[in-house]
């Protein structure tokens, strides 16, 4: 599978001329591509490519979001018990929540993998990693590209990913303000638990806009 996306939705982005020396990180690629399905992988290099053109719209460093893009699902397919033990080792302790939501895992065990076997020892970019899931309030300028990376990625065809990416493109704020509210309406039209993360992120841009 080659390390490229299609980029239908890259119109709405309109600064270019961002650089990132992609062979410089390609361990990383070939980790995740040694880790993870077909599927999973190619995500991860859409991801990767997203975060890297919203730090260049926004501001951010691109190749903190290139890394923590390419490695935010990295445990995404590893057995719980394996993720579990990568969190414990790490460190952290997960709430009784956190244990019954499996999709939490992979961005803790992500960010624990991602210090523990890697080095890596970047603040910024684990934390990318162990939130971009549930984000969480006061998150940085590249946490939330992450964030948001994820949802806007070239492969993405859910039914709302153009509305998604409509907000993105009006700014930062109101595509998280639009993401955090589609997320947590999907949960709780699923009858799903969400996490405490991520009604604090939605009440925190809530109260940036006012």
């Amino acid at each position: 599978m080659p390390i490229w996306c299609p980029q239908p939705w890259r119109i709405i982005f309109r600064k270019r001329g961002f650089t990132v020396d992609k062979a410089k990180y390609k361990q990383y690629v070939e980790l995740i591509r040694s880790r993870l399905s077909d599927y999973r992988f190619y995500h991860s290099v859409c991801v990767a490519e997203a975060a890297v053109q919203l730090a260049e719209r926004f501001g951010a460093d691109v190749e903190q979001a290139y890394v923590a893009g390419i490695l935010h699902d990295v445990m995404k397919e590893e057995e719980p018990s394996v993720q579990r033990a990568y969190i414990e080792k790490a460190g952290e302790r997960m709430s009784n929540l956190e244990i019954r939501i499996g999709k939490v895992y992979h961005q803790m065990s992500g960010a624990a993998y991602a210090r523990l076997e890697l080095g890596i020892t970047d603040p910024d970019i684990l934390h990318a990693i162990r939130y971009h899931t549930t984000a969480r309030r006061g998150m940085s300028l590249l946490e939330q590209i992450i964030y948001l990376a994820d949802f806007i990625s070239a492969d993405r065809h859910y039914k709302d990913v153009e509305t998604m990416r409509a907000k993105v493109d009006e700014g930062l704020e109101p595509g998280m303000f639009y993401a955090l509210t589609y997320t947590i309406t999907d949960l709780a039209r699923q009858g799903r638990p969400i996490h405490p993360d991520t009604v604090d992120a939605y009440n925190w841009v809530l109260e940036r806009r006012g």
